[in-house]
């Protein structure tokens, strides 16, 4: 008899997801705002669990499963299928917090008494200091980017303005507030006060923050809306007041990841040899310069919208030789 993969096996045969999974991902959705990309890692992650436990307990209906009866041994012989596959440290400590903040969910709705999670340690794995453009390079990095004179004129020279400003105010607001690239696609009008000099950003899990906005950003973001309105106004169908994002296309459209990477790459390639020139080395640059200039590691934290003060702790790393030189050279016994 041929042997079926699991997707085209009969009613009947081994039913290999945890429905108690669905009902966590509903909650994760609904209750705490998860983005669909850490929705489907979430599912992905746990799904593969289920299924490591399925055939490893010799379960063949997952309906039937208690996930009490898993112990620390088995949840280290997942790690160690996982390993086996070629995964790499930093990917399984991955999915084991997908596990552990699923545990802590069977925990709180009363399926479990205890979690077998808790005595499971996340493996260890080396961690990459992010790369960041240093002061001078972030100087020279605005100072390529050509002024644009023009509030009107010729289709081609208004066209050429309104990229110059938008492409300008773009990095200015990157460096400035320190943003994702999601956070820097989805801003909005309304999101911007020059009154308060500040911006409001939804971020990851539609959390919002509040973030100051630098003089030079402002002044960047103040020019490009000047010259964008006469553009959309002069040479456009539509309603420049209609258009509600910040950063738009020439066709007024919201920018999309693949322009903001090219706008960065562009500009970044003449300052820097970096392999990596994407938009987060302007995220990474801002927490390290603001690190170096004397500013507390909560503050920063709020600012880049992490959850966990550990997450900001790796820029710790890229200014402790900044320091160091500084205690070298100030310490009388250095």
């Amino acid at each position: 008899m041929t042997h079926q993969p699991p997707e085209h096996q009969p009613q009947g045969a081994r039913s290999e997801c945890y429905p108690e999974i669905g009902r966590f991902l509903d909650y994760l959705k609904h209750e705490k705002n998860v983005s669909s990309h850490t929705l489907t890692a979430y599912r992905h992650d746990l799904d593969q669990f289920s299924r490591f436990i399925a055939g490893h307990l010799d379960i063949a209906d997952m309906r039937n499963f208690t996930p009490a009866d898993v112990s620390v041994v088995d949840i280290r012989l997942y790690m160690g299928s996982l390993l086996k596959k070629g995964l790499q440290p930093k990917s399984i400590a991955r999915k084991l917090a997908s596990l552990k903040s699923f545990y802590r969910y069977l925990l709180h709705t009363g399926v479990i008494g205890s979690s077998v999670l808790s005595y499971v340690s996340t493996p260890k794995y080396p961690r990459n200091v992010p790369g960041f453009l240093t002061e001078q390079q972030t100087e020279q990095l605005f100072e390529i980017i050509p002024h644009s004179a023009l509030s009107s004129g010729s289709a081609q020279e208004l066209e050429t303005s309104f990229v110059l400003e938008r492409d300008r105010s773009l990095l200015e607001v990157l460096y400035s507030c320190g943003l994702r690239i999601s956070e820097i696609i989805g801003l909005e009008l309304q999101d911007v006060s020059f009154e308060s000099g500040s911006v409001k950003i939804t971020g990851k899990g539609s959390k919002q923050r509040i973030v100051p906005l630098g003089s030079c950003a402002a002044e960047a973001l103040k020019k490009y809306f000047e010259v964008r309105r006469n553009f959309f106004r002069i040479f456009s169908k539509g309603d420049a007041g209609a258009l509600k994002h910040v950063f738009v296309t020439k066709k007024g459209k919201k920018i999309y990841p693949m322009l903001v990477q090219r706008i960065t790459k562009k500009y970044l390639t003449p300052v820097t040899e970096q392999k990596e020139r994407n938009p987060h080395i302007l995220r990474h640059s801002f927490a390290t310069h603001m690190l170096n200039s004397g500013a507390d590691l909560k503050s920063v934290s709020e600012m880049l919208g992490h959850s966990s003060l550990s997450t900001t702790e790796i820029y710790t790393h890229v200014t402790f030789n900044r320091l160091r030189e500084v205690y070298r050279k100030a310490h009388p016994k250095a």
